[in-house]
């Protein structure tokens, strides 16, 4: 039996049509996400929304509380976490996809605006018993991991650099009773505007959306010798409905990668080229 052109052109473009749009969900898809990510995501899943049509529900927090919460059963279809750790656990259980990397960000120090520090001079103002240290929760946020990974570095700069971080060092935030920043308030933002440190340790991407909020704050780059650098994992539940998975492929689209860009993240790695 032959087809007819007519209808091999109609294959064809539902064929195309089916791989680039798949079905609607009638009920929105549940993502939950790195509290760093808030605002790049939004952007995303919102502009998602109005070129599909599929709608989300969208929850924010540290990593490490978002993992526990979906072990303990929480329905998220769609994990985008500021480690691989978190999801990689999942993935190992057997109910999510390996997650990929899909965003790249790097430690920077926010400082209150009376300290005039430069990158040669954070170690010698974070070892300082006279300045109150900030950072998250080691853990719960991965952001108070990078931070302790930092304080590692910081002991083959100068040995016994970690054992004074580590015991000096505030867990502020990240946590799951650290103190909520009141509705409409950036978490490092206010903890800063608060006075409840003199230097935190934060993603570059947090402590550019905290200068913006509170001008006066200052931002200092990390030293090579310290930085530490994140990468951002990100899962789908295997038995998730298809519109979840287009959503996580979209985030790694040329459209997606410009937002989070915008937002101060870097790219993932290209993958090398099969020879």
């Amino acid at each position: 039996m032959r087809f007819t052109q007519t209808a091999l052109v109609a294959a064809g473009l539902l064929t195309a049509c089916s791989v680039s749009h798949p079905p609607l969900s009638a009920d929105p898809i549940p993502v939950v996400a790195a509290g760093s990510l808030r605002d790049a995501m939004t952007e995303i899943a919102r502009a998602h929304e109005a070129r599909t049509g599929q709608k989300f529900t969208l929850s924010f927090a540290a990593s490490g509380l978002l993992r526990e919460r979906i072990e303990k059963g929480e329905a998220t279809q769609v994990f985008a976490s500021a480690d691989m750790g978190h999801p990689q656990r999942l993935a190992d259980g057997g109910s999510w996809g390996m997650p990929r990397v899909f965003a790249r960000n790097q430690l920077c120090a926010l400082t209150q605006a009376n300290l005039n520090l430069t990158p040669d001079r954070l170690l010698d103002a974070l070892l300082d018993p006279a300045i109150r240290l900030g950072a998250s929760t080691p853990n719960a946020d991965p952001a108070g991991d990078y931070a302790w990974a930092l304080f590692r570095r910081a002991d083959a700069v100068r040995v016994g650099a970690y054992d004074i971080l580590e015991r000096k060092a505030l867990q502020l935030t990240g946590g799951p009773t650290s103190p909520k920043a009141p509705a409409g308030r950036g978490t490092y933002a206010w903890v800063m505007d608060q006075g409840q440190a003199d230097i935190f340790l934060t993603y570059c991407t947090n402590a550019v959306a905290a200068q913006a909020e509170v001008p006066r704050l200052k931002i200092v780059a990390v030293p090579p010798d310290l930085q530490v650098y994140a990468d951002y994992g990100l899962t789908v539940r295997r038995a998730s409905h298809p519109a979840a998975q287009a959503f996580a492929d979209a985030l790694l689209a040329p459209s997606a990668q410009a937002v989070f860009a915008r937002y101060g993240f870097d790219s993932p790695p290209r993958p090398r080229a099969q020879k």
